[in-house]
């Protein structure tokens, strides 16, 4: 890869790391730091950040639609409804009672 290849791919990988959003439940750990971080190695290719830029897009969901049944299994229905749940509750700070957790209580 030539140097403005080179320059033009960390160029828009450090500007695909700035738009990537914060992850609040994990401030120490952010994908945007790894990213920026990775836009100075000196082996970056135009598949890496083309890749990036797909995962940002989220390219392959709007390509592959995910089945009815496998966001609903059989064995629990409720099972990625209620874990959006715990997730979007946690970002409140509201936590599941013990009671709810020791009998398995949703």
């Amino acid at each position: 890869m030539s140097i403005n290849h080179l320059k033009n791919a960390q160029q828009r990988l450090r500007h695909i790391a700035a738009e990537w959003p914060a992850d609040p439940l994990r401030p120490n750990l952010q994908l945007k730091t790894f990213l920026s971080a990775l836009s100075d190695h000196p082996a970056l290719s135009a598949r890496a950040v083309a890749a990036t830029n797909a995962l940002q897009m989220n390219r392959v969901s709007c390509q592959i639609p995910v089945q009815t049944t496998v966001m609903r299994p059989a064995s629990m229905p409720q099972h990625y409804v209620r874990l959006k749940e715990g997730y979007e509750k946690s970002l409140k700070g509201i936590g599941r009672p013990w009671w709810k957790i020791f009998f398995g209580v949703w």
